[in-house]
């Protein structure tokens, strides 16, 4: 790759989301050079409101804490499941885990605003409007090509470079790591609404998914802010698309319309923006990290929106490679197979068998069985709470085994 215009760096972080932002500031923490190379102009549109409690481990620990709460974001205590008549809910303050008993719902735009601003207040380098379009790994230390938003370039020479680039997957791309996904494709429809909700049994603050009445494959979220707006959004296989119409508003209208509850709560909501779409999202790689290189959250897999898990497995990521880099630019020989890769899937492999579980209705049917008893639901609780490395929860430690055997218990006593 031609050089021209040339600097060195000692880290380079591709994009200023929620994994970059975390991962910077804690190297930053750790006095080292740190430079985010964001692709768009922060506040930005982006998906992924509603947290986890585990995502509010990370952000402390980033020391943006109080930015976070400061910035007037709706509290979320748990998660609601509805289906027909039943209805079932989940309490972050009540889980195995003992771990954060709430987090926020956010309006991504200000959330990742706030983080970014926040890297930057203790230190980091954050260029907007810049892009990454070719890379070099194999000279001594990695090389990346910049474009700016006037259209010149230059280079960038770094230590060790931290993908955090979201869905844009950049060095996914780049260096043609991108392996498909064992998910069937989905099809997200989704907007934001003034939501005017006044339904008696409606919690802001916690995000409610509602099955489908018909096809329980099909499913909403509602995901309430705090100023009186809510996202809403429906995700279905593309074979349910068919029959609906092109139109994004009037498509996610169809579904609203065929689901009772959901039409009843949503029923003096005023829709005032435009519907997007996003599909095909689920998402991996052939590797997570590589000479000079880690990936971060989506940028190295993405599984399905259903339980929240994205935005956590990012700052998970964001975490653990960070602790890491540091150690190995102090001299320490690390390796990130066994002390990234491996447990970081852990943690992912987990969420997939809830996802999966999810969409052959087992984990529906546990969500909804009456009998649980009370630790058994707090070790769920805990797993959508967002601690889903916790190995001493033994629907972590081994959540296929585990969810098959409740899934029949539930089943052999409600047929």
């Amino acid at each position: 790759m031609p050089i021209a215009e040339m600097e060195c760096r000692q880290i380079v972080v591709i994009g200023a989301g929620p994994a970059g932002a975390i991962a910077a500031a804690l190297l930053k923490r750790q006095g080292h050079d740190v430079l985010i190379i964001e692709r768009q102009q922060f506040p930005r549109f982006s998906i992924g409101e509603s947290l986890l409690s585990h995502c509010l481990d990370f952000v402390e620990e980033a020391g943006m804490l109080d930015a976070v709460q400061a910035a007037g974001f709706q509290l979320k205590n748990g998660a609601a499941f509805a289906w027909g008549e039943r209805y079932s809910e989940f309490d972050f303050g009540d889980t195995f885990s003992d771990g954060k008993p709430s987090t926020f719902q956010v309006q991504r735009a200000q959330f990742d605003k706030v983080l970014a601003d926040d890297a930057e207040r203790q230190g980091v380098e954050i260029r907007y409007q810049e892009e990454v379009t070719a890379v070099d790994f194999d000279a001594p230390q990695p090389v990346l090509r910049v474009r700016r938003m006037d259209s010149s370039e230059y280079s960038v020479q770094a230590q060790f470079v931290l993908d955090a680039s979201g869905y844009g997957r950049v060095l996914p791309r780049l260096l043609d790591l991108e392996a498909p996904s064992d998910f069937p494709i989905r099809q997200a429809v989704f907007t934001h609404i003034e939501d005017r909700i006044d339904h008696p049994g409606f919690d802001r603050q916690k995000i409610l998914i509602t099955i489908h009445p018909d096809m329980r494959d099909v499913w909403f979220w509602s995901i309430p802010f705090s100023n009186g707006r809510t996202s809403i959004g429906v995700v279905a296989s593309a074979e349910r698309f068919k029959d609906k119409p092109q139109n994004l508003d009037a498509c996610l209208q169809a579904f609203i319309d065929e689901t009772p509850s959901l039409k009843n709560v949503l029923q003096n909501a005023v829709w005032d923006i435009p519907a997007r779409t996003i599909g095909g999202y689920s998402a991996n790689v052939k590797t997570l990290h590589g000479k000079g290189f880690a990936l971060l959250g989506n940028a190295a897999e993405f599984l399905d929106p259903v339980f929240s898990s994205g935005v956590t497995i990012a700052m998970r990521s964001a975490s653990m490679a960070a602790a890491i880099l540091h150690r190995q630019l102090q001299g320490e020989r690390v390796d990130w197979e066994s002390e990234f890769a491996t447990p970081l899937k852990r943690g992912v492999d987990t969420f997939r068998a809830y996802v999966e579980g999810w969409y052959d209705s087992s984990f529906q049917d546990v969500i909804f069985y009456p009998g649980s008893t009370p630790d058994i639901r707090r070790m769920i609780s805990s797993i959508l709470a967002g601690y889903a490395w916790d190995q001493r929860n033994p629907f972590v430690a081994e959540p296929k085994r585990r969810l098959r055997m409740l899934a029949e218990i539930c089943a052999s006593q409600t047929s």
